[in-house]
C-alpha cells in the first residue's frame, strides 16, 4: 500500500514572510507520488485569519489530511490541526 492510499490529502502552509509558491518543489514531488496537494495562501494579516483560511482548506477535502507547516506555518497548523481528519 502506498502512502497516498492511506492519507491522500496533503495541506501545505507557508511561513509568514513568503507565500505559497515556496512549496512548488514539494507540491510537484507529492503530486508525482499520487497525493492530492493543497497549498494554503494565507494573507498573514492575523494568526486567527490564517487559521481560518487553513481550516477552510481542510474542510474542503475528503478523507484524512496530512498538515504541513513551515516556520510560522507551524503555528498556524497547531491551531488549525484540531480536526479529527488531521
Amino acid at each position: 500500500m502506498s502512502p497516498a492510499s492511506e492519507a491522500a490529502n496533503v495541506v501545505l502552509v507557508h511561513d509568514g514572510f513568503v507565500d505559497g509558491s515556496g512549496w512548488l518543489r514539494v507540491y510537484i514531488g507529492l503530486k508525482r507520488q499520487g497525493y492530492q496537494v493543497t497549498i494554503v495562501q494565507n494573507p498573514t494579516i492575523s494568526l486567527a485569519g490564517d487559521v481560518e483560511v487553513t481550516r477552510r482548506a481542510i474542510a474542503g477535502l475528503q478523507g484524512p489530511v496530512i498538515l504541513v507547516g513551515h516556520s510560522y506555518g507551524g503555528v498556524v497548523i497547531t491551531e488549525a490541526g484540531n480536526d479529527p481528519r488531521v
